[in-house]
């Protein structure tokens, strides 16, 4: 078994610098700091707002971004996602739960077994999903869906504006199986951004697709418009346009308790917003030549996600500017320069038995690889351990 999975309860009240390697380090006041910001712009913008549970998949960050039932809706791409939630709807703080997912035939005997604890909804881009519902046994009660709009990414959903867009909403609409609950694009190519101008043009984009493929439906349905990714998520105060009166808009975001590397790249949020860090020993260092330092978190830790504003896997925590994971495989990291000056000699700055934290790129693939996290006061001692749900 895991060390850290088997022992974890051990480590609380103690400093992080003591956790057994590789370890995902979580700073509590950070993401209380990224959650209650976000809240105060979505109620200053009178928006809805849904929660991705997709970054740290657990109990305790899901119910943080649901404010404890003052929202009350998620999405989620996995099924143990959605299971794990289910005692935030016993509890009564939970409603409904967006399949993250276009519809597929496989995933709905699952999904209509989890109706019967909370409302799920659907989303669909293509005319040969709702024939798929039109010929399960579920439908006999019809799914609300969503229909996904591409507005850039070209990763999922339909384009606005097209005859595709046209028919789909023709067909969902002559569909017993269906009911249109509304529209919804991601904007996830906005992770690429540099400036904050960026992220606010992209979200103008999005905004401007849903209200104009919510236009393709009688003026009196009511409908839920839903925007968002974590960097277009973070401008959202910059949204400066009324909704037709028959569609609430709603934003969601999943990254943004935690952040990342990826995030601060996109020039929205700062170094000391990222909640997460991964921490490895330095197990081997290379003097000369080569001038490079070994950790024990390579790809299976950090992963191979990449970032537009940072070269390499990970930055040293406190070192940003300077040294970097600049090589990796399985469980090896390398440690390397990364700065415009001439290179500091490795072994004044690393040693063999030295422990250093590391941002990573993508929190949302690096937590993956872990089984448990450990939660960090403003001290970095441990005060909590979260358990994320696993698997698909």
């Amino acid at each position: 078994m895991d060390h850290a999975l088997e022992h974890h309860k051990t480590y609380i009240g103690r400093p992080a610098s003591e956790l057994p390697s590789p370890a995902l380090v979580l700073s509590l006041p950070v993401m209380k700091k990224n959650i209650g910001r976000l809240h105060d712009d979505v109620e200053k913008m009178g928006l809805g707002f849904r929660p991705h549970v997709k970054t740290l998949k657990s109990l305790e960050l899901t119910r943080m971004m649901l404010a404890n039932g003052k929202y009350r809706s998620i999405v989620a791409s996995t099924i143990p996602e959605i299971k794990g939630s289910l005692p935030l709807a016993a509890e009564g703080i939970l409603d409904e739960c967006l399949y993250g997912l276009p519809v597929y035939p496989s995933i709905l005997p699952q999904l209509t077994a989890l109706r019967s604890s909370l409302r799920i909804l659907l989303l669909v881009d293509h005319v040969s999903q709702l024939s798929k519902l039109e010929k399960h046994s579920s439908s006999s009660q019809p799914w609300d869906v969503f229909i996904k709009l591409d507005v850039g990414s070209h990763r999922a959903g339909v384009a606005p504006q097209s005859d595709t867009l046209h028919a789909l909403v023709r067909a969902a609409e002559a569909s017993p199986a269906v009911n249109i609950y509304g529209f919804y694009c991601h904007a996830n190519h906005s992770y690429a951004g540099r400036t904050r101008a960026e992220a606010e043009e992209t979200l103008r984009i999005e905004w401007d697709s849903v209200i104009s493929a919510a236009k393709l439906l009688p003026s009196d349905r009511h409908l839920v418009a839903s925007v968002g990714a974590t960097p277009t998520a973070h401008v959202v105060k910059s949204l400066r346009a009324d909704a037709p009166g028959n569609i609430k808009l709603e934003l969601h975001a999943g990254n943004f308790p935690c952040n990342d590397l990826q995030q601060v790249s996109t020039g929205v949020i700062s170094m000391q917003d990222q909640a997460a860090r991964v921490l490895a020993d330095v197990v081997s260092v290379y003097p000369g030549a080569r001038n490079e330092a070994l950790l024990n978190a390579g790809v299976t830790s950090l992963s191979r996600e990449t970032s537009p504003g940072f070269s390499g896997f990970g930055r040293v925590v406190g070192k940003e500017e300077t040294w970097g994971v600049v090589r990796m495989s399985q469980e090896h990291g390398i440690l390397g320069w990364i700065g415009e000056r001439e290179a500091k000699n490795i072994e004044e700055e690393f040693s063999v038995g030295e422990r250093a934290m590391v941002w990573c790129n993508h929190v949302c693939i690096t937590a993956a690889a872990f089984f448990v996290y450990f939660v960090v006061d403003g001290d970095d001692i441990v005060r909590e351990t979260w358990m994320p749900w696993k698997g698909w």
